[in-house]
């Protein structure tokens, strides 16, 4: 595949002629990375390919929105971010279910899919992160398995560098303290 900027892409799709096959190359270039973040916060393959296919929808809807004080990434991330987090709130809503009940049947699917891989270990890391607050939870993941800058994180996020900072260091330690006491 060839590698656009960001600019390149956002000129194919500025164009009439050129607008729908600027938008698959940005789906192609980005697809599995927003994929990557929506599946670390709800796990559910189906749930995350749902919030990447609608996570594109609202970026082609709101291109137009788009100033550029960010990269394209950056921007489809905060929207996958908002998605994921959106999602898991009218979950709990429809169901009326406790976030403790939410991260039991969280767990249990950890425990139960073939769709979630890894050995004991990553099964553990993964139901210790089900215990963390929503928040804690996306920064320890875009810092942690998406390898993102503080920096990267403060404009996906709109948080400061510093809360942000705060927000992994309190994460990484109730994640010690878990894996430690499991």
């Amino acid at each position: 595949m060839i590698s656009l900027s960001d600019l390149d892409l956002l000129n194919l799709i500025q164009h009439p002629e050129t607008k729908e096959k600027g938008f698959r190359l940005l789906i192609e270039m980005y697809q599995k990375r927003v994929y990557s973040i929506a599946r670390k916060m709800v796990l559910i393959h189906e749930d995350a390919d749902d919030i990447t296919q609608i996570t594109f929808i609202k970026a082609y809807k709101n291109l137009h929105k788009f100033n550029g004080k960010s990269s394209l990434f950056t921007w489809l991330y905060r929207i996958a971010t908002n998605e994921s987090l959106n999602f898991l709130q009218k979950k709990k809503r429809r169901f009326f279910a406790s976030i403790e009940d939410h991260e039991e049947v969280m767990k249990k699917y950890v425990d139960s899919s073939p769709l979630v891989d890894g050995d004991a270990i990553e099964k553990k890391l993964q139901k210790a992160l089900l215990a963390l607050p929503e928040k804690q939870r996306l920064v320890f993941n875009l810092r942690f398995y998406e390898d993102l800058s503080y920096e990267e994180i403060s404009q996906i996020t709109e948080t400061s560098v510093g809360g942000l900072k705060a927000s992994y260091h309190h994460a990484v330690k109730k994640l010690e303290n878990e894996l430690k006491d499991g």
